[in-house]
């Protein structure tokens, strides 16, 4: 008889591994308030970024510590009641960014992410979902040439230890693909593995259709409890209660508080982000997903328009929103590139799930048999889902995995 699991939470990383079990012949329901792909994985940049094997830490040097205090900056926001409410888990931050541990964790991070194009190609696939996706890379374009040089070391110390592969354009070659960009623009690394996506909800969304054609449930309901019994696991909803052999905590921003009740503290925090589409002047068109590197939002030409989505914003996960960081991003967007009028009635709003040492929890609860944590993918839960699937299903059916998992381990903390 198939084994029996409910997957919890139904964004890029839940669905993967519900895709997962599935197609090997576990019997999968997915469980989700929401349509699949309609929270955090719906927001964002929609790359499939196989050259951010570099985590992003704290800053930890003085001038930009002092740069951000006035609370101004377009790349990072702060409200201080968020602040406080995360200080153990940011200051845990702080402490896992300085150089010694970063130089470690860095080889681990990137384990996950050179997996990342593979197992999304045959989920693709299997979606017939090519028409979202392109494989011509994106632009991370820069104003002085000082940082584009430090960036380009970077980016050859990526070549030489994973495999990253990029190319360096100066004006005249950035010009050719991006005409539009405005003068204060000098040049860009042009990084070439990774895959863009013009409606991230839309591939989440498409993979789940894909997961619902192998025989697996969906379920939109509101999780009620999550509790065992003997060697069982009981799943209540609003809809429906679920008896199981399994249970795989995939609920992103709201993991940590769903494993309290467990009798796990997991100090997980969130950054906030918002995104708006917009659309572009008469005659103007943006071809590439463009990063502006020393201010800190991005610009991606999406099926619903110009997509901007902003930096990261320090709050508490369900804190009202505040456009300020948008207005900012969009004012300095429209000096480099001919945006049009507005196209959402308001802005979006997400919360990427976060960790102190940057990396997910990927494997068994340690106190719970038949609990599966997957959460805390900070800002790469749309490119690290289907890894995510791939290595938890593996580790599930007691199969040697592609890469360590230790240090994804869940008792680290």
């Amino acid at each position: 008889m198939a084994r029996q699991t409910v997957v919890l939470g139904a964004g890029m990383v839940g669905v993967s591994i519900a895709w997962q079990l599935q197609k090997r012949g576990h019997q999968v329901t997915l469980v989700d308030r929401r349509q699949p792909g309609r929270e955090t994985s719906f927001g964002n940049a929609g790359i499939i970024q196989r050259e951010a094997v570099r985590p992003y830490p704290f800053p930890r040097d003085m001038k930009t510590i002092l740069s951000v205090l006035p609370n101004r900056r377009v790349d990072i926001r702060y409200r201080p009641a968020g602040m406080v409410n995360a200080a153990s888990p940011l200051l845990s931050y702080w402490h896992h960014s300085s150089s010694r541990l970063y130089k470690k964790i860095v080889p681990e991070y990137a384990s996950l992410i050179q997996l990342c194009l593979d197992a999304h190609g045959p989920m693709i696939e299997a979606a017939k979902a090519d028409h979202l996706v392109r494989k011509e890379g994106w632009l991370e374009i820069y104003r002085t040439q000082a940082k584009l040089d430090k960036r380009i070391q970077e980016a050859k110390e990526a070549r030489e230890l994973y495999g990253v592969e990029f190319a360096v354009l100066n004006r005249a070659a950035l010009s050719v693909k991006e005409p539009q960009l405005g003068d204060d623009i000098i040049g860009a690394i042009h990084w070439l593995d990774p895959w863009t996506v013009a409606d991230p909800g839309g591939l989440v969304a498409a993979y789940a259709t894909s997961f619902e054609a192998m025989g697996g449930e969906l379920l939109q309901a509101d999780i009620t409890g999550v509790t065992q019994h003997g060697e069982r696991w009981t799943v209540t909803t609003n809809a429906a209660s679920l008896e199981v052999d399994q249970v795989v905590m995939a609920l992103g921003p709201w993991a940590g508080q769903w494993m309290k009740p467990l009798g796990y503290h997991f100090p997980t925090f969130v950054k906030r982000g918002y995104h708006m589409h917009y659309a572009t002047q008469p005659e103007a068109k943006l071809n590439y997903w463009l990063m502006d590197a020393e201010v800190g939002y991005l610009l991606a030409p999406m099926n619903a328009g110009v997509r901007l989505t902003t930096g990261a914003e320090l709050d508490r996960l369900e804190s009202p929103a505040d456009e300020e960081q948008l207005g900012a991003a969009e004012k300095v967007a429209r000096s480099i590139f001919p945006l049009g009028e507005r196209k959402d009635s308001a802005a979006w709003k997400g919360a990427r799930p976060c960790l102190p040492d940057m990396k997910p929890v990927i494997g068994p609860a340690p106190r719970h048999p038949g609990l599966w944590l997957a959460f805390g993918h900070g800002h790469q839960g749309f490119t690290l889902g289907p890894a995510t699937g791939q290595l938890l299903a593996d580790m599930m059916e007691n199969k040697p995995t592609a890469i360590d998992m230790s240090p994804f381990r869940a008792d680290r903390f």
